[in-house]
């Protein structure tokens, strides 16, 4: 019986803080929204259009924001700067009339 009720007082204990993390985060202002939607309509989001691709277009449409975001953000932290598009070319390794050298080969 005394196990119970410790186990009954343990559950309470434990479950009283979750509601109050439910919404640990401010609601966003009408402004922050709109300025939301602005972004995503730039980034190719149209609100307006038929809503057979509703889930997938926004969804490509925050990715692309989300990439932007990301990119904009470490391009001036870090020493690598950003991504680069393009294409490289480079040659076959050098011929050498001997064939494969040693690691060790002029030591």
């Amino acid at each position: 019986m005394k196990s119970i009720v410790y186990a009954a007082v343990l559950a309470t204990v434990l479950a009283a803080p979750v509601p109050s993390f439910a919404q640990s985060a401010q609601p966003l202002s009408r402004a922050q929204v709109r300025a939301e939607l602005v972004q995503l309509e730039k980034a190719g989001y149209q609100p307006g259009s038929d809503n057979l691709t509703y889930p997938s277009d926004i969804q490509a449409a925050e990715q692309r924001v989300h990439r932007q975001d990301v990119q904009t953000a470490t391009a001036g932290t870090s020493g690598y700067g950003p991504q680069v598009s393009g294409a490289s070319q480079v040659g076959g390794p050098a011929a050498n009339a001997n064939g494969p050298m040693s690691v060790y080969f002029g030591r």
